[in-house]
């Protein structure tokens, strides 16, 4: 079965080739569409499997990261996304990315409504971060593109200035309570700390998963460590086995092939 991925991007976009490369390392075919064009042409995404939308700074990260991107998405295709969705396909949405995902209100869509119940604000640092993080990894949560498959703690690189997950009590409460939380900053051995979260989070959340587990948002790049050489260490370490990064994409093809 061949599994079609559909990469949006638009002016301020620049992390689609690492994107792209990491879905065709895991088999899957991947057309890179530009939002404005699909806009345009009326283009919907039946024949995609999986969407994705990239890190960047979608139009300049004006007004706020992911806005503009978002406001555009949910006002022309809202109902083929829908569509998309309730024929149980998936998208990810990674960095700036997942901006765009929270502030459409495609996640976390707690209440089913799509109205935005969380943001991605700035760092409490207020500067661009970009490092190496760790992350403790909920297997238990409903994502698909989890899997089951992660080790408890993996790492993964940031680089964002707003990446501060922000919702009110009630929103955290109803994530944990659903399995929503996929990811979160944690030390070297696993353990939530404040000294461990880099951008502020609210209960260290680094990403999440509607409802359903089709829809994944994540701060993190697994697109940047596709590769072992990748890691910054991995010289003076004995890798074996798949990046960290690939296993997320592998998930979601296989996923795709064996439940659509």
């Amino acid at each position: 079965m061949k599994i079609n991925v559909s990469l949006l991007y638009t002016e301020g976009t620049n992390c689609n080739l690492e994107t792209e490369n990491a879905f065709r390392k895991v088999g899957a075919s991947v057309e890179t569409k530009i939002l404005s064009e699909v806009i345009r042409k009326n283009e919907n995404f039946d024949k995609s499997h999986i969407i994705v939308i990239p890190g960047g700074f979608s139009y300049g990260d004006d007004i706020s990261a992911g806005k503009v991107f978002a406001d555009l998405l949910i006002h022309y295709k809202r109902d083929d996304i829908n569509r998309f969705l309730n024929s149980g396909k998936l998208i990810i949405g990674i960095c700036n990315g997942f901006q765009v995902l929270v502030k459409s209100g495609l996640l976390p869509n707690i209440d089913g409504n799509e109205n935005v119940e969380v943001t991605l604000a700035f760092n409490d640092s207020g500067t661009f971060i970009d490092k190496w993080v760790n992350l403790k990894v909920n297997n238990n949560s409903v994502s698909k593109f989890i899997n089951h498959s992660l080790p408890d703690t993996i790492e993964l690189p940031i680089a964002h200035a707003e990446g501060k997950f922000v919702a009110n009590k009630r929103i955290i409460k109803s994530l944990n309570d659903n399995r929503q939380i996929v990811f979160q900053y944690c030390d070297k051995k696993g353990n939530i700390t404040d000294k461990s979260n880099p951008n502020g989070s609210y209960s260290n959340i680094a990403g999440i998963c509607d409802i359903s587990g089709q829809i994944l948002g994540l701060m993190p790049h697994p697109e940047r460590y596709v590769e072992i050489y990748q890691y910054p260490s991995w010289q003076r370490k004995h890798f074996s086995g798949d990046s960290i990064g690939i296993l997320i994409f592998n998930n979601a093809v296989k996923y795709v092939r064996e439940n659509l």
